[in-house]
This record gives C-alpha cells, sequence and structure tokens, in this order.
C-alpha cells in the first residue's frame, strides 16, 4: 500500500537531473538521441529486410530492391523516432507541469512517443509490431503484479497458456477459418493434412447412402472394440482420414519431419551465433553443439507432431467421423509436451495471436466492436509498459529487451556532479537510458536505482567512455 500511496505525489527533480545531465538544454539532448539511435536501426533493419528478401528464395529483381530500400528507411525512421520524441515528450512534460508524478516518469511520455512513432511505420508491419510488444509487456506487466504480491506463478504455467491457445488455433485451422501466416506455421507440424474446412460426404443425386457401407460408432464396451479400433491405427486408415498411409505410418513420420526440423533448426542458430568462435578455431562442440539442449526443440516439435495426429486419427476411429472439435482434445493433450521445451516467448506469442484471431472473427459477426486505430493505441500502451519497467522496474524487463533498448538510445557513460537539496551528489550514467539519475525515483518504493544497479550487473554492462554518443554537452 505504501507504494500506490506515493502515486500521485509529485517530485521535484528537472529534467535535466533525471535524463540528459550532461547537457542543460532539452534540444541537444533530443538531438544527442537522434543521432545515436540513426546507426544502430539503421544495422538492424538492414539485417531484418535482408534476410526478409533471402527467405524468398529467387533472384531478386530491380523493383524488389527498391522496395526493400525504402522499407529499411521507413522502419529506421520508426524506430528512431520512436527513442528521440520520448526524450522529447519527456522534457515537455515536466516543463508544462513543473514536477514529475509516477505516471508522467516514464509511461505518459512514452506512450505520446510511441503513438507518434508507430505512424511513421508502414501499415502493414503495424499489427506485426503491436504482437511483439504485447508480448514482452505482457511478462513485464505478470512480474510487476507478482512483486507487489498481487499474483502468484504457477508451476507449468507457460504450459497451460501455451494448451489453451494452441488448442484454439487448431480448432480454427481445421475449421479453415483464418488465412493468418501463423497457420503456416502449423502446417508444418500438423500438415496440410489436418487444415479445414472439413469436406461432409454427399450422397449421389438420386441416390441415399446405404446404411450397411457405414460402420457402428465404437462403444468400447468390448474387448474386442478395443482390439477393433488398435488393428485399424496399425493396419489401415479411417475413410475420414485425409493421409494416404496408414495411420500409424501417418504419425510416426509425420513427428520425425518436425523432430529433425527443430534439431537442424537449433544447430544453426548455435552455429550462427557462434561463427566468431568457429573462425578462431575456438568452438567447443561437444559442449555448444553435441548436448542434450540441442535436442530439446526437435523433441517438442516431434513428439507435439506425433501425438497431435496420433489422437486426431484415435477420434476418428472411435467415433466414426471427422470433426473439427477433435483438434481441441488433440491438441490439449499433445501440449503436454511443451514441458520438454518451455518458452515464455513462444506461450506468449500464440496466446496473442489467438486473441487477434478470434478478435478479428467476432468483428466480422459482430460480436466485438469495431474501434478506429485501435491497433495504434495498444501499440502505444504496450510499449509505455516496456519503457516503464525499463526506466522504473527494471528487473520486470527481460533482459534481451533493456539490452536493446540501450542499444537505441546510445551505449555510452558519462560521471556528473551535481548539487541536489543542498547534497554534492556524483551520477554514474552508463547509457543515456539505462542509467537515469533514478535514486530520486525510490521515493516510490520500489527501488528503481536498485533494480537498474542489479540489471546492469547481471547483463555485465560498461562503458568507460566519458560522455554519450552526440552529448552536445554545455
Amino acid at each position: 500500500m505504501a507504494i500506490q500511496s506515493k502515486i500521485l505525489d509529485p517530485l521535484c527533480v528537472t529534467c535535466q537531473e533525471f535524463q540528459h545531465p550532461w547537457t542543460s538544454k532539452c534540444v541537444n539532448a533530443t538531438a544527442g538521441i537522434l543521432l545515436s539511435a540513426t546507426p544502430y536501426c539503421l544495422r538492424v533493419y538492414t539485417i531484418v529486410y535482408a534476410f526478409s528478401l533471402l527467405m524468398r528464395h529467387r533472384v531478386p529483381t530491380l523493383e524488389d530492391l527498391k522496395r526493400t530500400l525504402l522499407g529499411i528507411m521507413q522502419s529506421t525512421a520508426f524506430l528512431v523516432t520512436n527513442a528521440y520524441t520520448f526524450i522529447l515528450y519527456n522534457c515537455l512534460i515536466r516543463n508544462l507541469l513543473g514536477r514529475y508524478y509516477f505516471g508522467t516518469v516514464a509511461f505518459v511520455p512514452s506512450f505520446l512517443s510511441s503513438l507518434t512513432a508507430i505512424l511513421v511505420e508502414r501499415p502493414a508491419r503495424r499489427p506485426l509490431l503491436t504482437l511483439y510488444v504485447a508480448n514482452v509487456a505482457t511478462e513485464a506487466l505478470w512480474k510487476m503484479a507478482e512483486s507487489r504480491h498481487w499474483v502468484h506463478s504457477i508451476s507449468h504455467g507457460q504450459t497451460y497458456i501455451f494448451g489453451a491457445s494452441i488448442s484454439i488455433l487448431l480448432y480454427l485451422y481445421r475449421m479453415g477459418k483464418s488465412n493468418d501466416s501463423i497457420f503456416n506455421i502449423l502446417r508444418i507440424f500438423v500438415g496440410r493434412e489436418e487444415a479445414g474446412p472439413i469436406a461432409k460426404p454427399e450422397p449421389v443425386s438420386g441416390e441415399q447412402p446405404a446404411p450397411s457401407r457405414r460402420r457402428p460408432t465404437v462403444r468400447f464396451s468390448t474387448v474386442a472394440d478395443w482390439v477393433n479400433v488398435y488393428s485399424n491405427l496399425i493396419r489401415g486408415k479411417h475413410s475420414s482420414c485425409r493421409h494416404k498411409t496408414s495411420c500409424c505410418s501417418y504419425a510416426i513420420f509425420g513427428g520425425l519431419r518436425p523432430f529433425l526440423g527443430g534439431v537442424g533448426l537449433q544447430v544453426a542458430l548455435k552455429l550462427a551465433m557462434n561463427v566468431k568462435t568457429i573462425a578462431q578455431g575456438r568452438m567447443l562442440w561437444k559442449k555448444q553443439i553435441f548436448n542434450q539442449s540441442t535436442l530439446q526443440l526437435g523433441i517438442f516439435m516431434g513428439s507435439f507432431s506425433f501425438i497431435y495426429k496420433s489422437v486426431s486419427c484415435f477420434l476418428r476411429h472411435c467415433f466414426n467421423r471427422d470433426d473439427a472439435k477433435f483438434a481441441i482434445p488433440a491438441g490439449l493433450i499433445a501440449s503436454f509436451t511443451f514441458t520438454l521445451y518451455p518458452d515464455n516467448t513462444v506461450a506468449l506469442y500464440v496466446m496473442w495471436k489467438a486473441l487477434q484471431i478470434l478478435c478479428g472473427i467476432g468483428q466480422e459477426k459482430g460480436i466485438v466492436p469495431r474501434i478506429p486505430n485501435f491497433m495504434l493505441y495498444l501499440y502505444a500502451f504496450f510499449t509505455a509498459v516496456l519503457f516503464h519497467a525499463g526506466i522504473m522496474e527494471a528487473q520486470s524487463l527481460r533482459p534481451n529487451y533493456y539490452k536493446f533498448l540501450q542499444a537505441i538510445s546510445g551505449e555510452r557513460q558519462v560521471l556528473v556532479t551535481i548539487v541536489q537539496h543542498n547534497r554534492l551528489i556524483t551520477y554514474l550514467f552508463c547509457c543515456r537510458l539505462n542509467k537515469f539519475n533514478l535514486s530520486a525515483f525510490d521515493v516510490f518504493g520500489l527501488n528503481t536505482q536498485g533494480q537498474t544497479n542489479e540489471m546492469l550487473k547481471s547483463l555485465k554492462i560498461l562503458d568507460k567512455t566519458s560522455l554519450p554518443a552526440y552529448s552536445f554537452a554545455s
């Protein structure tokens, strides 16, 4: 309750003391962030767009190269805008209000800067960016709530989230309701044979289907029923199964391909991350490649596919028909393999994808209202959460995203001595974003400076240069 009671309290700290102690002019700080963020953002999006171009598996035309170049420039402008306008809005709000409040330290200026930046980005990329920041911000919000003892984590919680979400997506996949890119990924796991919509057998014109040709639904009242289902699964397939081979080989070989693909992907990622070490001949192959962690992704992918296909075929044999609803129990049972490769990022990505698609279907049916520019506001909100966490509650943020925030803010260090409340205080600013004068905000009861110091220590972030990049010190 101590934290909540202090949220509305004002804090008389100037924007210079907080975020740009190397210069007394807000415009210099804003310009410095713009210049220091541009090279990094340009490098990031050059790699992203180049990789996207290579994934097309064809020689790019002149038009493709032109479109890629324009995309790099526009996306770079988007990310740079998100960085420098944060300083701009932060200083502007502080000067207008005359002091800082809990919400105006990071959340409000970041919301405004993110809303400004997303308007610069291409509309086609906005949903993808929103999905990404929603993923990271959800985890940050949970950790914030957990630190306040509002919620408590449960064992294998990410598996439950993944299971519920993937079952919904698989059901929609079998219904043939969406053409979202997520279904291209699901096709790797469950195959094209499980795609919807499911065609219902229609009788020939003028004729009625002979009841004698249809096998009765298995009741499992005798041992013979179990033996019959088992023999059909091993030696043959049900008439409603779309695969050409027996159900047994369909499930086994269907799981083998994702297993090999997962292992190959894991090896490729490890090799890519250790290119420098390999070139220097210092690669510890047994430790880095030939270990159990290399198999985890492949085992999860292969086991998920095998179990999903096995349960789906089993249900078709049991009920003597095919049904999109079979994807729900099959997906729930198969999702237990997620314990072999638990990953919060994957679980939250699948959850947000399911919510996005369900929301789109609800809007088409008139169940969910359409809110103009809702995606823009959602992106701004979640990005504001991330900036708030990065500044006020650093240990609630994913370490890799914290490093990303530093990279776009100019990774330099500055030693500044200022007079505050008649005391001589020395602050060490490792970069413009991660080492602001945060000790003043400890009054909110979040141990802001302590959390930041712990994050810096865990990430081993250290820069010995005297001033931030493009400091324009004055």
